[in-house]
C-alpha cells in the first residue's frame, strides 16, 4: 500500500485542533492500515519523528433526513499520531489563526 493511499485527509474538528496544541495529528485513514504502515506514511509526507499512533474505528451512526427512509454514515479509520515535541505538520498551520 502507497503513503498516499494509507493516508486519505486530515481530520480537522475542534478537538483535532486541540490536539495539534500538544503535537498530536488526527487523520482519517485506509480501513486496512495499521499502526506501521501510519506510522510510515506520515514520517515519509511530511518529513516528521513520529512518536506514538493511536487508532480507532468510528462506527456508524443512524442518519435520517425528512420523511425519506433511515439510513447509516459510513464506518471509517481515525489515526492519531503524535510527532517529535518541536516538529510540526504543515496542514495543521493554517488553524492557527482561527483562534
Amino acid at each position: 500500500m502507497e503513503h498516499t493511499q494509507v493516508i486519505i485527509r486530515p481530520v480537522v474538528s475542534e478537538k483535532s485542533y486541540q490536539l495539534s496544541v500538544a503535537d498530536r495529528y488526527t487523520f482519517r485513514v485506509h480501513a486496512d492500515a495499521h499502526k506501521t504502515h501510519i506510522r510510515q506514511a506520515v514520517e515519509a509526507l511530511f518529513d516528521v519523528h513520529v512518536v506514538d499512533v493511536r487508532t480507532m474505528s468510528v462506527k456508524t451512526k443512524p442518519k435520517r433526513r425528512g420523511s425519506t427512509p433511515s439510513g447509516r454514515t459510513r464506518a471509517w479509520k481515525k489515526a492519531i499520531v503524535q510527532v517529535r515535541a518541536g516538529e510540526s505538520i504543515p496542514i495543521f498551520q493554517g488553524l492557527a489563526g482561527l483562534e
